[in-house]
């Protein structure tokens, strides 16, 4: 296989882990994100990633559910990398103005702003998948 070909594929190949609901596991999904972000030779994508993996972690965290979470990174498009947390919780996250004095429900808005609204949840059965779509920069 050539070097061409061996550098296509592994853009393609995804990263997941497995995580319980704990506060530690924001720091296992951060260096998921980047080793996977290095991997593919995004490292201008590293500190966006990280704190949108650490939302959506700590977000999961808080629903109290007692199985686990799974953390997923993959390229949708060679322009789209999508961050996504599955969570056994049904309750959807809602996107909140937070007062100038609040120190929580500025997560999802932080997530808003990085990805330009390119995010979303999708519910199944059993819980929900949020996700979070970055642009790869041209060039």
């Amino acid at each position: 296989m050539s070097a061409i070909a061996q550098a296509s594929s592994r853009v393609l190949v995804p990263a997941t882990a497995v995580l319980p609901y704990r506060p530690e596991s924001a720091a296992r999904a951060r260096r998921l994100v980047r080793g996977k972000l290095v991997d593919w030779e995004l490292e201008g994508l590293i500190d966006d990633a990280q704190l949108i993996v650490s939302e959506l972690v700590g977000n999961a965290v808080r629903t109290g559910c007692l199985t686990h979470m799974t953390v997923r990174i993959r390229r949708v498009t060679a322009g789209i990398v999508r961050i996504s947390v599955r969570d056994g919780s049904r309750t959807m996250p809602v996107l909140i103005a937070a007062g100038v004095d609040e120190e929580c429900h500025r997560g999802l808005a932080l997530i808003h702003r990085l990805t330009r609204g390119q995010w979303g949840v999708t519910a199944d059965e059993f819980g929900k998948t949020v996700h979070a779509d970055l642009r790869v920069p041209a060039g």
